[in-house]
């Protein structure tokens, strides 16, 4: 996957532009691969490692996740223990006081730490969240072009699971930030129905 842009001291409004291409050329290449929206089968994924997924969703070979069209976000990068997504914040996420919902927050951040835990993961293993700690350091409107959550893995064990997420902008400002705990299991064998 690419490098993440936000470390080089880039204007406000490169960022975006550069994050709206990545965004874009990770859209075309699933695109390109067939890809569609959709929840992936239990059978095209066991026995491939969490990073193994990841480059078959961006391949277009396994769908991307629903939630992602429900709240307009995107992974656009993932590597080991590492795991970046983007959103638009748009006014459909609005809460009755005209301000971004907590709850778009707390599940992009969701998706970035989870899925850096799962990208760490060895093949035959999955995991789901125990617990997920978010702070909302500032609000979100649509005058606020894309944000990118991004979450890095701080300890995977063989029952537990630990990471971090950052939910920044374009303008260097953090919006938000999180924990996560996550539980390791076996995934399930072929034919045995997952829970």
């Amino acid at each position: 996957m690419t490098q993440d842009r936000t470390q080089n001291n880039m204007p406000a409004t490169d960022l975006t532009a550069a994050w709206r291409e990545q965004e874009e050329a990770v859209r075309a290449r699933h695109k390109a691969g067939g890809g569609v929206v959709g929840v992936i089968p239990l059978e095209k994924i066991v026995g491939k490692t969490g990073l193994e997924v990841f480059d078959g969703i961006f391949a277009g070979e396994l769908p991307f996740p629903p939630i992602g069209d429900t709240l307009d976000f995107i992974a656009v990068e993932v590597s080991p223990g590492r795991a970046v997504f983007q959103g638009r914040p748009l006014e459909r996420h609005y809460n009755p006081l005209g301000i971004v919902h907590g709850g778009w927050f707390a599940t992009l951040l969701d998706s970035a730490v989870g899925c850096a835990v799962h990208a760490a993961l060895p093949a035959g293993k999955s995991y789901t969240t125990l617990e997920l700690k978010v702070n909302m350091l500032r609000s979100l409107s649509k005058n606020v072009p894309l944000v990118r959550a991004e979450g890095t893995v701080i300890h995977v064990g063989g029952q537990v699971a630990t990471a971090e997420g950052r939910l920044v902008g374009p303008d260097g400002k953090l919006y938000a930030h999180a924990t996560t705990t996550c539980l390791i299991f076996d995934f399930p064998k072929p034919g045995m129905k997952a829970r």
